[in-house]
């Protein structure tokens, strides 16, 4: 399946600040710029914190090496939107320094380019999850289920010949790009038995 790169969301003209910028001209820098948090970066771009208007609120210190966040939580550019999104969550953060192989500062991601995602058109996931989910990852017909999409929700309805297929139908639509919610009412030909489930909530509920 392909996903959506972390590159491919970014913004890659990032203000950044060095360990020794002083505290009030990082906060200049928020206020001018209409940002809520920078990456603080050596002098070979390597990125080694991160400031927040939370950090300056909670901490007084002269330079930004004082009230900076670490380690900083980065990513890479080829990293799935999807993972960061994980991460991003998981590690409680609004934004993501996105670095390249060798580490150094390449761009930006916040939760904001993130939710670009949800922008996708109902057809256009309904055509990603029959071709790219049915036919390329499971080797079945496009039409081997029906699949609806209303706001990004997919309803799965039809009989596969197996649970396991079932299953694995339900989790790859789940990561498709722009998928809010899957809704499943698949049943399988094995043992006749439906495999219902409720609404599943997406990887980029920032909730």
């Amino acid at each position: 399946m392909k996903h959506l790169k972390v590159g491919g969301l970014m913004t890659d003209d990032v203000v950044s600040a060095l360990p020794d910028t002083s505290f009030r001209d990082v906060a200049k820098l928020l206020a001018e710029h209409d940002i809520t948090g920078l990456p603080v970066v050596d002098a070979d771009d390597h990125v080694v914190g991160v400031v927040s208007e939370s950090d300056l609120l909670a901490r007084r210190a002269l330079t930004a090496r004082g009230v900076m966040s670490t380690p900083a939580v980065t990513v890479h550019a080829e990293e799935a939107a999807a993972d960061a999104a994980r991460l991003m969550v998981r590690r409680g953060v609004e934004r993501l320094p996105v670095v390249d192989e060798e580490e150094r500062l390449v761009g930006i991601v916040t939760r904001r380019d993130l939710l670009r995602v949800f922008l996708r058109p109902d057809p256009e996931i309904r055509r990603r999850v029959r071709e790219e989910v049915l036919t390329d990852a499971l080797d079945l017909s496009a039409d081997a289920v029906d699949v609806h999409v209303l706001d990004g929700v997919v309803t799965l309805d039809g009989r596969v010949r197996l649970r396991s297929q079932a299953a694995m139908l339900r989790r790859l639509a789940e990561r498709v790009e722009g998928v809010v919610a899957v809704v499943d009412r698949l049943s399988a030909r094995d043992d006749g038995t439906r495999v219902e489930a409720p609404p599943t909530r997406s990887a980029y509920d920032f909730s």
